[in-house]
This record gives structure tokens, C-alpha cells and sequence, in this order.
């Protein structure tokens, strides 16, 4: 039995934007695949969890995949290696037997970033030109990437981090003529400046305000993975047109849970999930036609398997 490994520069190589974000919106105009989640976590009384998740997704006779991905939040710190790693590993759909493991972080830059441009490309102003990046971390590069092949029109990035030096490198990195990319320290002023907020944390108590952000403005918001964070707070989640990438993802992912739980919002808050927005919406190629420009859109990025099982897909069909 042949087993390929398929590394993160092939990858990156073959899944560029414009195809990939493509791939995404015609796989979600099928119908969607059985997809599961096991977490396990490692408790600390004195920081953030360690966690173990398995992601599978399944089209019968078609796709199987699984993501097996780890959060070790102090990595970075403890042992200079990355808080999060993964592999994805995809199967034959007729026998079951393993094709290919797939460098799971590459796969996940991908994936999320895609995910989250197009979720954008439907709910973000079509004249958006400002965009605010909460969060420097790997993934934010690919995600800027990402939104500015959706939102070709973007003239600047302002990038907020924790961590004012991480945000001012990753702006030096990747300012150019044709979109100013700078690091702020102010990310409150940023949120009622910007056509388009991102936020890509670890975060444990909301970052985004919602009162701070401006009319018209799509909030995109892929942190929060487990119960336990969050990054949107109360006023946003009750000001804004809410969608999220899968429908059976919102009681689990820490930006919904508390609020369903609580009353604060309930599950027909929820106006749809990528597949109501890719099937649904007005328009094929999706440009701005479900913005809101008096109000606010929400997209939560919940990393449901079936996105990875799609970027596998994609990836496969080039890789052959």
C-alpha cells in the first residue's frame, strides 16, 4: 500500500486563493457531509488546557478524511515549537484504506483562510476598503492574503496584537504599494474605522466590541475553538446578522455556546450557514450581496471537519 505524504510547500503551492476559495463554494453547493468531533483536554489550574481533537467528515463512496490537530497553548514559551499542530490523514472512500497524511498546519492556513474569505465575499461591503486584523499570529498572513483576493479594493490593514512587536513585524512583512499594512496599538478606534474586522486569537474574554463597530462592517471571527473562548462580546452578538460555516457547530464553539445557553440569542438568530449563504444568496458569484450596510454581519468560523474534508478534496484533485 502506497502512502503519500504531502507536505506544506505543495500545498501552499497548489491550493492558491483564487482556486481554493472556488473549490469551496461549488463543494457547498452539495449536500453536506456526516462530520464528527471528539476533544479531549488536559486540564492546568494556572493556564489554558491542553487539548486533543478528532475531525472527521464523510461523503459516502466519494471523500473521507480526518483531522487530528493538538493545542498546547504554552509551546511557544516552554518549548519553541508551535501552539498548534495537526495532520490530516485521507482515506480511499471505497475500501477505507489510507491514501495521503497532509501537513496538517498548512492545511489549516488554507482552509481557515479560504473558509473565511468566502463567508466575506457574501457578507463584507463590496466597496470595502479597510480592514482590521486582531491577531498576529501564523495564521493571520494567510488570512490577509485571503480577504484581499475576495476584496481586491482593500487600501490598508491595520493588524492588532497582544504582543505590539509580533503585530509590527508581521506589518513590515507584508506592507506594499498596493495595500498599506501597518500595527496599531488602538484596536478599539480600529473596529469603528474598519470595513472588515478579523480576528484570529487564543483570546478567553471578548476583544471585539460590538457598539465599537461601525455600519456596515462584517465581523469574521475564527478564534474560539473551544468552549472556553470567545472573542465577540454580548453587544455583538445581538446587533449583528449572525452565520456560522455549519448549523451543528454553534452550541459547541465558545462564541455561541454561552449566549444559545443563556437565552442572549437562540438557534433561529442564526440566519444561515455557508451552505444556506452559497445556495441561497442572490448572487453566484456572491460580491457583497448579503451585506448589511445599516447593521452589522457576523461570521463565525468554527472550523467544522467538512471544510477540511473539502480543502482535502481540492487538494487531491490537483495533487493526481
Amino acid at each position: 500500500m502506497k502512502l503519500d505524504f504531502i507536505d506544506a510547500a505543495a500545498i501552499h503551492n497548489l491550493l492558491d486563493w483564487p482556486y481554493l476559495i472556488e473549490s469551496m463554494r461549488q463543494a457547498h453547493r452539495e449536500a453536506p457531509p456526516m462530520i464528527g468531533r471528539l476533544a479531549l483536554e488536559s486540564p492546568h489550574p494556572d493556564r489554558q488546557s491542553d487539548v486533543l481533537i478528532a475531525a472527521p467528515a464523510w461523503i459516502p463512496g466519494q471523500d473521507l478524511g480526518c483531522k487530528l490537530i493538538t493545542s498546547f497553548p504554552e509551546n511557544s514559551v516552554r518549548h519553541g515549537v508551535p501552539t498548534v499542530n495537526s495532520i490530516y490523514a485521507v482515506f480511499d472512500p471505497q475500501t477505507g484504506q489510507p491514501r495521503a497524511i497532509l501537513d496538517g498546519e498548512a492545511m489549516i492556513f488554507r482552509k481557515t483562510a479560504a473558509t473565511s474569505a468566502l463567508a466575506a465575499n457574501y457578507l463584507a461591503s463590496p466597496n470595502a476598503k479597510y480592514m482590521m486584523m486582531v491577531g498576529a499570529g501564523a495564521l493571520a498572513p494567510f488570512v490577509i492574503q485571503a480577504m484581499r483576493t475576495v476584496r481586491p479594493g482593500l487600501e490598508e490593514v491595520r493588524i492588532w496584537n497582544r504582543s505590539p512587536e509580533k503585530a509590527q513585524r508581521l506589518a513590515q512583512r507584508m506592507d506594499s504599494p498596493q495595500c498599506k499594512i501597518t500595527a496599531v496599538q488602538d484596536r478599539e478606534t480600529g473596529f469603528g474605522w474598519a470595513d472588515i474586522v478579523v480576528a484570529a486569537t487564543m483570546s478567553e474574554t471578548p476583544i471585539i466590541s460590538g457598539a465599537a463597530v461601525r455600519n456596515g462592517a462584517h465581523v469574521n471571527l475564527i478564534g474560539a475553538f473551544t468552549a472556553a473562548m470567545r472573542e465577540g462580546d454580548d453587544a455583538l452578538l445581538t446587533r449583528a446578522d449572525l452565520y456560522i460555516d455549519h448549523r451543528a457547530r454553534a452550541a459547541q464553539n465558545g462564541e455561541f455556546k454561552t449566549a444559545l445557553e443563556s437565552g442572549l440569542i437562540s438557534q433561529d438568530d442564526l440566519l444561515g450557514d455557508l451552505f444556506d449563504i452559497v445556495k441561497l444568496a442572490p448572487s453566484t458569484a456572491g460580491y457583497g450581496c448579503l451585506a448589511n450596510l445599516d447593521g452589522v454581519t457576523l461570521f463565525k468560523n468554527a472550523g467544522a471537519s467538512h471544510l477540511d474534508l473539502f480543502t482535502a478534496r481540492a487538494l487531491m484533485a490537483r495533487y493526481a
